[in-house]
């Protein structure tokens, strides 16, 4: 074969290797993207594309939350279901029912124990929720006497407003035997107070409820501050005391005429233990952007709190508090962030278990090439020393075809090129072999056989590993 010839039908060789190894490559890469998808979808399932939150009543405070956390989510590319309720009380009752298919929801601080919940977590606190005690007509004084007899709204069945008003009347001896309470919801509360149908209102919502805000302006309605606020927050360690100062709902009618205190619980957002982790982050970031802006009662950042109030924090909410969000969705997409996050937890500890296996590889490829080429030396050893037993009469035909095949077996032979000199070495002692065999049988005799490379003196001394 001429040296074109024999160059072209090199590049075509390696041509040949170069696709194949780039198919192996590109099927071993799908395999590895299939198998990886699969094991994450198994063992570390995506985000929920819908989840339900369950908020309050219509027009209310917890219920104008959640839409605009569903705008949130929306973003995100996740449907927020709402799920209007009666209060904080409902919303617990739904949380605890696995059934219900709830997994958020606000509740009002001091509704209940985290013990009676296992299930539930809390991603801390979003607010406070002022309990606002409206009275028609002169104050009912401080021990409250002036509610005798007198109607009062406390809020409907299921809400942490009803929990709380019943609870802090008590305190005074105002009890449903002395005064009637009725359930109306705060729309409906203001409207009865504003047209003298009821007396008084007890309404917990944030100093935006528009019926708040309506309620302060009026001039036939006064805000009634609550007595003995410090021994009623030494007694109920889940309520806060907070002023609001005078004139600040109506300067020019100095709306309301004094400061009035006012005792606040906080609400916390709580989920199920089992809501997805890249959902609770998510809810926290919503948390942030709706509750972090400074208000009448609070100031800039002050909310959403790492205070676990009758519920224990989550464990991606303590990372939050602690960190804040995930590195990954702070810089890509909510889902792309995830399903990274999702893949490094895994690839992460098989990589570390691989790390040993991959320093090993190169030592057992170069291993499995020295046998290869060794494999062929042993053939020559056998067939040099047939030639040195063989007497001159005999035929040597067969042992030239079996040098010759064994050539065509060494030349075709693939190994890299910093292993060609190992193949050129096995090449030039076959032709030192078939030299031996032309000569006559006496300059034959005597002769030491060629070894492989990197064997040194009349013995071998060497490991056959052990190459220069």
């Amino acid at each position: 074969m001429t040296a074109p010839a024999l160059h072209a039908d090199m590049e075509n060789r390696l041509r040949m290797r170069r696709r194949r190894l780039l198919i192996v490559s590109i099927a071993a890469a799908g395999i590895v993207v299939v198998g990886l998808g699969w094991v994450i979808m198994t063992l570390h399932p995506m985000p929920p594309r819908t989840v339900t939150m369950t908020t309050g009543s219509e027009g209310g405070s917890y219920h104008e939350f959640g839409k605009r956390y569903r705008e949130i989510f929306a973003r995100a590319g996740i449907d927020l279901r709402l799920v209007p309720s009666e209060g904080g009380v409902e919303n617990l009752r739904r949380l605890r029912d696995s059934r219900s298919g709830i997994e958020i929801g606000f509740v009002q601080g001091g509704t209940s124990g985290g013990g009676e919940s296992p299930d539930l977590v809390s991603l801390g606190t979003i607010s406070y929720e002022p309990l606002w005690f409206f009275y028609r007509g002169p104050p009912p004084g401080r021990k409250l006497e002036g509610l005798r007899g007198k109607r009062i709204s406390i809020g409907p069945e299921g809400s942490g407003t009803r929990v709380l008003a019943t609870e802090l009347l008590a305190r005074f001896g105002i009890e449903p035997g002395i005064a009637e309470f009725l359930p109306y919801p705060p729309q409906v509360a203001a409207e009865k107070l504003l047209e003298g149908e009821i007396q008084s209102a007890m309404i917990v919502a944030s100093w935006e409820s528009p019926v708040v805000r309506r309620l302060l302006a009026s001039n036939s309605v006064e805000l009634v501050p609550f007595a003995r606020a410090d021994a009623l927050v030494a007694l109920y360690p889940y309520l806060n005391k907070l002023v609001l100062p005078a004139g600040v709902a109506d300067m020019a009618t100095n709306r309301p005429p004094a400061d009035v205190t006012v005792l606040a619980p906080e609400t916390s957002l709580l989920v199920r233990r089992e809501l997805h982790p890249a959902i609770q982050y998510l809810l926290l970031e919503a948390a942030t952007e709706v509750h972090s802006a400074p208000g009448i009662f609070r100031k800039a950042g002050l909310f959403p709190a790492a205070e676990s109030v009758d519920y224990p924090l989550s464990e991606p909410a303590r990372h939050f508090y602690k960190s804040g969000r995930p590195f990954l969705q702070r810089y890509l997409p909510f889902w792309f962030a995830v399903l990274v996050g999702q893949a490094l937890v895994l690839l992460i500890p098989v990589a570390a278990a691989l790390y040993p296996l991959m320093r090993a590889v190169p030592g057992i490829y170069m291993l499995g090439i020295r046998y290869r080429i060794f494999r062929l030396y042993g053939e020559l050893k056998f067939l040099d020393l047939e030639v040195e037993r063989r007497a001159a009469t005999e035929d040597a035909g067969d042992l030239l075809a079996q040098l010759d095949r064994l050539e065509e077996r060494a030349s075709h032979l693939h190994v890299p090129v910093m292993y060609t000199h190992m193949q050129f070495a096995l090449r030039r002692d076959i032709n030192l072999v078939r030299r031996r065999l032309e000569r006559p049988p006496d300059a034959v005799r005597g002769q030491r056989p060629p070894d492989p490379p990197g064997f040194r003196g009349g013995a071998n001394t060497g490991n056959p590993g052990d190459l220069r």
